[in-house]
């Protein structure tokens, strides 16, 4: 490594420090646990895990939780892009030091994916149709409304047709590499 090279990554690491220590500031200022926006993000954290718990069918678990940790991984990646560029902020988080959109990557989002998909599964319906329609949900019905309630911002002309078609991908990526990886089990086994 230069030294040119080393002098600019110990600006970048400096930077972050620095940015890390005004989120904690700011969440100690505004989204604390005496805001009613954190409770809301605690909320989306907790109630989908503890739903997912009781109705997650046993005997499917670990590819129902694959296809869960698929969407949830895509999302990560995606989300960490958008709020990187600005074009996505998520103003309220539950703790400051976890990715501000961790509630809905890692714990609504998915387990919404890994429900619907439990059920296309127990009743031979298409995922990606019915993906498609909770994508559409999603995009068109609860962003607005976390807009609306100030839990996300849209900004540098992001749109809920641009997060619409980030779901979909979201969803035909999981759903082809869950199925990749089901063809190689039964390869595997069979």
């Amino acid at each position: 490594m230069t030294s040119e090279q080393r002098k600019q990554l110990n600006e970048i690491i400096s930077q972050q420090d620095k940015v890390v220590k005004m989120w904690v500031e700011y969440w100690k200022e505004f989204s604390n646990m005496q805001t009613w926006h954190f409770w809301g993000v605690v909320l989306m954290l907790i109630v989908p895990l503890i739903i997912i718990y009781f109705c997650i069918d046993k005997r499917k678990v670990f590819h129902i939780g694959f296809f869960g940790f698929n969407i949830h991984t895509w999302f990560t990646y995606s989300d960490a892009i958008a709020m990187r560029t600005a074009h996505v902020v998520y103003p309220f988080q539950a703790i400051p030091v976890l990715p501000v959109n961790f509630a809905l990557d890692a714990s609504l989002i998915p387990v919404s994916f890994m429900l619907l998909y439990q059920w296309c599964l127990n009743h031979q319906k298409n995922i990606l149709l019915y993906g498609v329609l909770l994508s559409a949900f999603f995009s068109f019905v609860f962003k607005p409304l976390l807009v609306l309630l100030d839990f996300i911002q849209l900004n540098k002309g992001m749109n809920y047709f641009y997060l619409f078609l980030n779901y979909l991908l979201i969803l035909f990526l999981a759903t082809f590499i869950t199925k990749v990886f089901l063809y190689l089990k039964k390869k595997g086994t069979g």
